[in-house]
C-alpha cells in the first residue's frame, strides 16, 4: 500500500511539473507540435486554480469528509494523512504558482489535521473544518486570469 501511495506521489508530482513548465512558457507566438492534442494541454489550466490541477488532493478530502459524516473518525484520520502527505510533498512545485492560494489551502488542510487529530475529536468541528476546506478547494477553480 505504502508502495502505491508512493508512487502516485512521484506521479503527482512529475505530473505538477510538466504542467508547470507548460504553464511558464507564456509565448504566444509558440504552437503546440503537431499531432499534439491541445484540448488536454489547456484543460487544466482553464480548471482555474493559478496552482495547477489540485482535483487529486480534493478528492482525497472528499473521501475524508464523507467519512467524517458517517462519524467513522478513526478511517478519516487515517486518510487525512494521504492528503497531508500527497500536498506536502507536492509543496515545491505548486507553492511558487501563487504562494497566497497555496496557503490558504495549507492552513485548511492544517485545520482539518489539528481537528481529526484532537485528543477526543468532535464529528461537528471535524465538519466544519473539512467543510472548510472543500470550500477553499473549491474558490480555487473559479477563473484566474
Amino acid at each position: 500500500m505504502r508502495f502505491q501511495t508512493a508512487i502516485r506521489h512521484v506521479a503527482l508530482v512529475s505530473s505538477l511539473v510538466l504542467l508547470g513548465s507548460l504553464a511558464g512558457c507564456s509565448k504566444p507566438a509558440d504552437k503546440p507540435a503537431a499531432g499534439t492534442p491541445t484540448s488536454s494541454m489547456s484543460a487544466p489550466a482553464q480548471s482555474g486554480s493559478k496552482l495547477g490541477d489540485l482535483s487529486e488532493f480534493r478528492s482525497i478530502a472528499a473521501d475524508v469528509s464523507a467519512l467524517v459524516e458517517k462519524n467513522d473518525l478513526p478511517d478519516a484520520k487515517t486518510r487525512i494523512k494521504d492528503l497531508e502527505s500527497s500536498w506536502d510533498s507536492a509543496e515545491a512545485g505548486i507553492k511558487p504558482r501563487a504562494a497566497a492560494d497555496w496557503h490558504v489551502l495549507d492552513k485548511a488542510i492544517d485545520r482539518a489535521l489539528d481537528a481529526l487529530r484532537a485528543s477526543s475529536p468532535k464529528q461537528a468541528d471535524c465538519k466544519a473544518a473539512m467543510d472548510d476546506l472543500l470550500k477553499a478547494f473549491d474558490t480555487m477553480k473559479g477563473p484566474r486570469q
